[in-house]
């Protein structure tokens, strides 16, 4: 069977499906073949013809969980130059619509209640978009830093790059299996499942299950062997009795929130497993991996993805360039966040030995005079003072300076607060010295039990 070359995806897909057309692509979760590579080739070809109604450029949203029909959901709209939308299935029926009404999207791909099928819901209120002289192929949904949604634009290049990026820096082939109880319409699902299995014929178990046991059972049942998992899991299996061997299980992923060190720690003392903690964001695909998964320090995600270029600043603020960047923001652009093959992210982040941890927000960060202050570097070097047990680091308006730097410490011993700005001098640059040092019984949280710098900048005023 001969395609014809359209994207770096498909093109891909081709040398796949050449190599390993009768082989297993997705199994369910009892361990049953159910699409092989060559299925899945031809219910893409049956779809293509279910959306030949929507021109190039017109963008077909897909909630349909993981669901067995996701890669040829996917060829088919590449051949046919159709925008992919993935949303989740949490989503709930006003999140829905209004990803929708920004997307513009012409239909919605529905599982069918009750059956395997998926349907083809049209919508009366899409409109035409002018994406220029670069169509995309996929929009991914974000939220940002605000509540409202937004999309960032991806073509097959960039797609192709995050994943060649996953696969060369996990170690991952065509010879592993992953297992997605991950939601494939999700960033982190999307590039550690769908295009493994699509431009690397990485074949997967698809799971709906969400109660941790079942997943776990699961897992040693398939004999899978690399596992992109989440905190939550991880927890739960650490806490689990009675748990089954996992002998094929060689890879253990954790990104989508923050892995504790403890937890890390407690994982590989139970599994004789490390976790390795990855690092990404929508808007660029993969960013940090910690290939080693023994480090055990909080905010910890190792060294820069291969073909990764990271830039930190003073302020801890970082710029990620590579070929998984995307092209920037929909329906509103912001290239000053993303473009050019620059994303600058929210996370401040933190040398640790050869590698980087998370250190905080941009929204932490203390602007002296138009310089940005991160606080933790601060903390960093007020903990370094012998007796100082505790510190936190704020912004306080200032009329000259915008903002100035401030800190509340605990201290064990007697220190003065001369002997502590002293002591800064020594360690930081002039507009990173504290203007005012408090000494306090103990740092005071919020009700819920969280340090707020915002809520300390007023107290102190």
């Amino acid at each position: 069977m001969k395609l014809a070359s359209e994207d770096a995806l498909l093109d891909g897909w081709r040398e796949t499906l050449a190599r390993k057309a009768d082989a297993a692509a997705i199994f369910d979760t009892s361990g049953k073949v159910s699409r092989t590579f060559a299925q899945i080739e031809s219910d893409a070809q049956k779809f293509s013809r279910k959306i030949d109604m929507f021109h190039s450029g017109s963008v077909l949203a897909i909630q349909i969980g993981n669901h067995p029909d996701w890669p040829a959901l996917l060829l088919a709209c590449l051949r046919k130059g159709v925008v992919v939308l993935p949303l989740e299935q949490s989503l709930s029926a006003a999140e829905r619509d209004v990803a929708l009404k920004i997307c513009r999207a012409s239909a919605v791909v529905a599982a069918v209640p009750g059956c395997e099928s998926v349907e083809v819901q049209p919508r009366t209120a899409a409109s035409t978009i002018d994406w220029s002289s670069r169509i995309p192929c996929l929009l991914k949904l974000t939220s940002g830093t605000t509540a409202a949604p937004r999309a960032v634009r991806f073509r097959s290049e960039q797609l192709l790059a995050d994943c060649t990026q996953i696969c060369a820096t996990m170690g991952i082939t065509d010879v592993d299996l992953n297992f997605g109880v991950i939601p494939v319409s999700h960033s982190y699902g999307f590039s550690n499942l769908l295009t493994p299995l699509i431009a690397r014929g990485v074949p997967m178990v698809l799971s709906q299950e969400r109660l941790p046991r079942a997943v776990l059972v699961d897992l040693a049942r398939t004999g899978a062997t690399v596992f992109p998992g989440m905190p939550v899991f991880f927890q739960a299996f650490c806490e689990m009795a009675d748990v089954p061997p996992l002998p094929k299980l060689r890879l253990c992923i954790s990104a989508g929130a923050p892995l504790s060190a403890a937890l890390a720690k407690k994982f590989y003392e139970k599994f004789k497993s490390p976790i390795h903690s990855f690092y990404g964001s929508s808007e660029c695909g993969g960013i940090c991996y910690d290939r080693d998964g023994t480090i055990f320090e909080d905010g910890y995600v190792g060294t820069p993805m291969e073909d990764v270029d990271l830039t930190l600043s003073e302020s801890s603020q970082i710029e990620v360039r590579s070929a998984a960047v995307g092209d920037g923001y929909f329906p509103e652009p912001n290239k000053e966040k993303l473009g050019g093959g620059v994303f600058r992210p929210d996370d401040l982040l933190a040398r640790c030995g050869d590698g980087f941890k998370i250190v905080g927000r941009t929204s932490d960060l203390i602007n002296v005079a138009g310089k940005k202050v991160n606080p933790a570097q601060i903390e960093a070097r007020l903990r370094e003072c012998s007796g100082v047990r505790e510190v936190i680091v704020f912004g306080r308006k200032s009329v000259q300076r915008n903002e100035e730097v401030a800190a509340c410490v605990v201290a064990d011993v007697d220190l003065s607060e001369s002997q502590l700005l002293e002591f800064c001098r020594t360690r930081l640059s002039g507009w990173q010295v504290p203007k005012r040092i408090f000494f306090l019984d103990q740092i005071p949280v919020n009700e819920r039990g969280k340090v707020s710098r915002r809520e300390l900048a007023q107290r102190f005023a």
